[in-house]
Order: structure tokens, then sequence, then C-alpha cells
């Protein structure tokens, strides 16, 4: 599954929490997906954001694992979807995100990498994985810190 941090419009947060259903979240998902400039708003991650919610988090790949905020950069959140990974938060909370987001380094995220004990953990964790945590982690950073200026709401996809 391949990640996608959408710090969205408020007009977009809107139609995405009245949107009611999976179908109607589906759309709006796939044309605010479409219809994105590159703004820094966005941020692809890959595969790698299952490393970096783990990282963030108490290891493992649930929703509820960690302590807020560092649990909510990825998985943590209002659930917008019965199938998929569509994650929502709040201004509020994007702000403390990128507010918790700022004090981790490069050494404390390599503790929690190293720290990963999951087998159903895909990654390699080595050090090339580990070089591709931290440098999507660097932009997910970097996408929470320009929303929390923007005054934007953070939607994490997962496809």
């Amino acid at each position: 599954m391949l990640g996608v941090h959408f710090a969205i419009a408020p007009e977009q947060e809107r139609s995405l929490l009245a949107a009611g259903d999976s179908d109607a979240v589906d759309e709006l998902i796939e044309k605010i997906e479409e219809s994105w400039a590159e703004d820094g708003l966005k941020v692809d991650t890959d595969k790698a954001w299952d490393g970096i919610h783990r990282c963030l988090t108490d290891g493992a790949l649930k929703p509820d694992g960690g302590e807020y905020p560092l649990s909510h950069a990825v998985l943590g959140g209002r659930r917008l979807h019965d199938e998929y990974v569509v994650v929502y938060l709040t201004v509020d909370k994007a702000r403390d995100v990128a507010a918790a987001l700022q004090s981790v380094d490069r050494c404390q995220l390599r503790q929690r990498f190293d720290a990963i004990d999951d087998p159903d953990y895909r990654g390699a964790l080595d050090d090339a994985d580990f070089d591709y945590t931290w440098d999507n982690f660097v932009e997910v950073r970097a996408l929470y810190k320009r929303a929390a200026a923007a005054g934007r709401a953070v939607v994490f996809t997962a496809t």
C-alpha cells in the first residue's frame, strides 16, 4: 500500500466530512489527488509510511498504538473509509502533530526503528530501509509544519 499525506483546504475538509459513506469518500479523494498542484502540501511516502508509523508509536501497525500526538502522524485520527486507510486530522490535531514531529531527530528515529520487532513488518530493517524511512519522515514532518502554518487539516491515505 502506498501512502500519501494531504494538507487539505477548508472546502475539501468540509466535503470529506460531509461525504457520508466510503464510496463518496473514494470519489472525493480521487478528485483531490487528480487536481493537486505541487505546492508542498502533499507528500507521497510510498511504503515508508509503515515504518514511520511504527517508529512514532509502539512499533506495531495499529491506529491506536503509541501516545498522542506522535501516534497521529500517520494512522491515528478519524477513519473516513470502511475498507481503505483514509485518516483525517483536524487543524488543531495537525498543529499538535507538527509541533511534536519537530522534536524527533535522526538518532531518536533510528533508535525507534531499530526497536521494531514485528514479523509483519515488510521492510528490511537495515541501513537502506532506515534511510528510506528517515527521508520520507523528513518530508512528512515538513508537510505538517506547512499545514500548521497554513491552518490546514491533514488527510493520510494508503491504497
